[in-house]
C-alpha cells in the first residue's frame, strides 16, 4: 500500500494525518458500518482504536480501504476473493461464460463477457446501494 492519503480528502490536514470513520465513509462515499464489517473481514485492516473505541485511520489503513472498494464494487470480487487478492493468494475475478449457438470470433466473444460482466456488477452495485440504504 502506499503511504500516502487519499487526494480525496481536501481538508486542510496534513497527508499523513489520522481520520475519523467519519472523515473516511464521507470521502470515499462508503458508509461507515461498512467500512466496520470491512474491518472484520479483512484483518489487515485495522485503523487504531482509543478510548471508547473510536477509530482513527492512518494513509495505509485509507489506500487499503481503497483497494477494497476497487476490488469488490469495480472489479467484481467477493470479499473471500479481494481478500486473497489482497494477500497476493487471488485468482483472476471470474469472466463470464458467454452463451452463443454460433460461432464467433475472439474479439466479439471478448467484448460479450466484458457486456455481461459490466451489467452484472452495476445490477451488483445497484443492490448493495439499495441494501445500505434500507
Amino acid at each position: 500500500m502506499t503511504g500516502a492519503a487519499s487526494p480525496t480528502f481536501a481538508d486542510g490536514k496534513d497527508p499523513e494525518a489520522l481520520r475519523t470513520i467519519g472523515e473516511v465513509a464521507k470521502a470515499l462515499d462508503i458508509r461507515q458500518h461498512v467500512l466496520r464489517y470491512w474491518e472484520e473481514q479483512f484483518p489487515m485492516l485495522s485503523p487504531l482504536k482509543r478510548s471508547g473505541g473510536r477509530r482513527y485511520y492512518r494513509a495505509a489503513d485509507i489506500a487499503l480501504v481503497e483497494r477494497i472498494d476497487q476490488l469488490v464494487h469495480r472489479e467484481g470480487y467477493t470479499l473471500k476473493g479481494a481478500k486473497k487478492a489482497l494477500l497476493g493468494k487471488a485468482e483472476p475475478a471470474p469472466s463470464l461464460p458467454v452463451p452463443t449457438a454460433q460461432p464467433v470470433s475472439a474479439g466479439t466473444a471478448l467484448a460479450s463477457q466484458f457486456a455481461y460482466r459490466a451489467r452484472l456488477i452495476a445490477l451488483r452495485t445497484t443492490l448493495v446501494n439499495a441494501l445500505h440504504e434500507a
